[in-house]
């Protein structure tokens, strides 16, 4: 080599040296800024996903916390109505339970201001609640259950779970709105860096000529990009679990508060029991009065005596009325409404409740209607003047006056028909009367009143659109007065009739003399029966125990038909004919049954007849003899 040539390479050499080395710098320059890029976007995407775990911890903890009060509560309604010191138990362990998970709410969101104010917002409540519900179960466990039932019942109506409730919804709204925040924060970050990334990419690719080892680290980066691709994706798969939980537990309590809804359900049941015991007794008064003077004018007066027994069965009709009305309720049948007159309902109610409130008030009815009619249940519209009428009595302590008003009314241009109760009874003070249509609430001493007389009369009332309003002065009497919308339809100018215990059948032939085995357990019903098909000219046998059934039929020479109870205890009635020997399959069968019609689907009758409770002595000649005559392959096939 010259010096010519050393001079030259030289330069050249060194340019060379330092455009490498210029390059080596730039393309680690590029690799370091691009490896910073990306673990930069690592963090902020692990950031992102821790917090959207946290987001999705915090919102199932509240979802379970909602879940397990809802479970303590319905724990502590059925502790109430049964007594059970299992539910008892379930309902103070669901109940720490939920203290419990507070405090991890409170661990969770400690870092957060407005979240620690709304759990301590909860907290309050929980333990405002806790002690309402403690006061409720310590009444039910010292057997306090008219008090355990009031609190359980004011307890409802309190706002503390409504406070818990809207605390918690403000906690998720909150946690949402932070999770969206974050995520958009995130993926803001993460397109910022892939723009970067993919420009720093692309001037490495320039380098990548010169610099093989920076093109090499370029390609390992881009793995290590897919790498955390693939992170992600599994990262974002665990997202999805979490948010298919958060559905699960979203359901559940759907789940929970569907069966709270049918425990309050079967509370009202109850309670309607109270209200229409009230209503029962007073048909009962109607019953025995009636065969009493029926006893004292049967020898003197026979025409009166039939009188008075005529009027005990209508009351006992009315009786029986009171309980489908009750198990319609409780099934959620449709009443049956239909256009009522003043005339002809003071009518049919003057004598009843002549006969309800005594000699000692003076029961005067009006009718200044001019026609008007209303459409309503007529039953549930007769025991709603009924109890009014009762309680005036009370009001007035047996003497008085007692006025039943029909009055036309328009209000705010709409008409109404009023019906209008007045006493000249003691009175009620303004504060009292502000209270009159609370349930439970009562002025009478313990044990005469259930204090839900007043508070279904409001409820019939505006169940029709209607509305009950209250004038009383102290000393001088109250007037309760019903507002019920005016029908434009006519309505039925006679009396109605009263519903029977046991509609009429199609006739059947007349069979007499039967030898009928009678299979049931209640002791008062068993000798009623009897007595009733031998004054029908049959030869009953009596059988109080289904499982002795077998071995009775075995000992009698001829049997002509089976009339047997529905539910007994040691077997059912289809239960009991199940068991029986071939010998005695075929042999007619007659089902008891004092449940209305719907209850006795949970249980397979085989398609037998079926009397129900209470019946005449007519029905029961007419059912014994439709089942005596069934032909011989329906019962076969039965």
């Amino acid at each position: 080599m010259t010096d010519d040539d050393a001079e030259r390479g030289g330069p050249t050499s060194t340019w060379g040296t330092i455009a490498l080395w210029v390059m080596g710098l730039l393309g680690v320059a590029v690799l370091a800024a691009l490896l910073l890029t990306l673990r930069e976007a690592n963090h902020r995407r692990d950031d992102a996903l821790a917090a959207q775990r946290h987001s999705y911890d915090v919102m199932i903890l509240v979802r379970t916390l909602q879940g397990t009060i809802a479970r303590s509560e319905a724990s502590l309604g059925r502790y109430v109505i049964s007594g059970d010191q299992q539910l008892g138990r379930l309902y103070f362990e669901d109940w720490r339970r939920a203290d419990e998970t507070i405090d991890r709410l409170e661990k969770l969101t400690h870092d957060n201001a407005v979240q620690s104010r709304h759990l301590a917002e909860v907290r309050d409540a929980f333990r405002e609640r806790g002690d309402e519900l403690a006061l409720t179960a310590l009444n039910t466990n010292y057997r306090k259950n008219n008090q355990a039932l009031a609190r359980f019942y004011h307890s409802s109506k309190a706002d503390s779970l409504a406070r818990i409730n809207a605390g918690l919804d403000a906690l998720v709204a909150q946690e949402r709105v932070l999770l969206e925040a974050r995520t958009s924060h995130a993926q803001a970050s993460v397109r910022r860096s892939s723009i970067i990334a993919k420009v720093l990419a692309a001037f490495g690719l320039l380098l990548v000529v010169g610099v093989i080892w920076l093109g090499w680290a370029v390609v390992s980066a881009l793995s290590e990009h897919a790498v955390a691709r693939a992170e992600a994706d599994a990262q974002r798969d665990r997202a999805e679990e979490l948010a298919s939980a958060v559905a699960q537990a979203t359901e559940e309590l759907r789940a929970q508060e569907a069966r709270l809804r049918q425990i309050q359900k079967m509370e009202a049941v109850g309670q309607l029991t109270g209200g229409i015991a009230h209503d029962f007794n007073n048909m009962l008064a109607v019953v025995l009065g009636g065969i009493e003077l029926a006893q004292r004018a049967v020898t003197i007066d026979p025409r009166t005596a039939a009188r008075h027994l005529a009027s005990a069965h209508e009351g006992a009709q009315r009786a029986a009325a009171l309980t489908q009305q009750l198990l319609a309720f409780a099934r959620e049948t449709a009443i049956n409404p239909e256009p009522i007159a003043a005339a002809p309902l003071f009518a049919g109610l003057a004598d009843l409740i002549g006969r309800t409130l005594g000699d000692g008030v003076t029961v005067q009815f009006g009718d200044e209607s001019e026609g008007w009619s209303t459409r309503a249940d007529r039953v549930q519209l007769e025991n709603s003047l009924v109890n009014l009428a009762v309680n005036a009595r009370d009001a007035m302590e047996g003497r008085g006056t007692l006025t039943v008003r029909a009055l036309r009314r328009t209000v705010a241009g709409e008409d109404y028909v009023a019906l209008a109760v007045s006493d000249t009874g003691c009175g009620m003070t303004p504060d009292i009367v502000e209270r009159v249509f609370e349930p439970f609430f009562t002025t009478k001493p313990v044990g005469k009143g259930t204090g839900l007389g007043l508070s279904q009369v409001f409820s019939f009332a505006r169940g029709l659109g209607g509305d009950v309003s209250v004038d009383s002065v102290v000393g001088l009497g109250t007037t309760v007065t019903l507002l019920l919308p005016r029908e434009r339809a006519p309505a039925a100018t006679s009396t109605p009739s009263r519903p029977v215990a046991a509609p009429a059948v199609v006739s059947a032939p007349d069979v007499s003399g039967l030898h009928i085995l009678v299979v049931e357990d209640d002791p008062r019903v068993l000798p009623a029966t009897m007595d009733a098909l031998r004054e029908l000219g049959h030869h009953p046998r009596a059988c109080d125990d289904p499982t002795r059934a077998a071995a009775l039929l075995a000992g009698m020479n001829r049997v002509d038909l089976i009339l047997s109870d529905v539910l007994m205890p040691t077997l059912t009635g289809p239960e009991m004919v199940a068991k029986l020997a071939a010998t005695h399959a075929r042999v007619p069968v007659l089902f008891v049954t004092g449940f209305a019609g719907g209850a006795d689907e949970a249980i397979d009758l085989g398609g037998r007849p079926v009397l129900r409770k209470p019946f005449t002595l007519a029905a029961l000649e007419r059912a014994v003899a439709q089942a005596a005559a069934m032909p011989e392959e329906t019962r076969a096939a039965a």
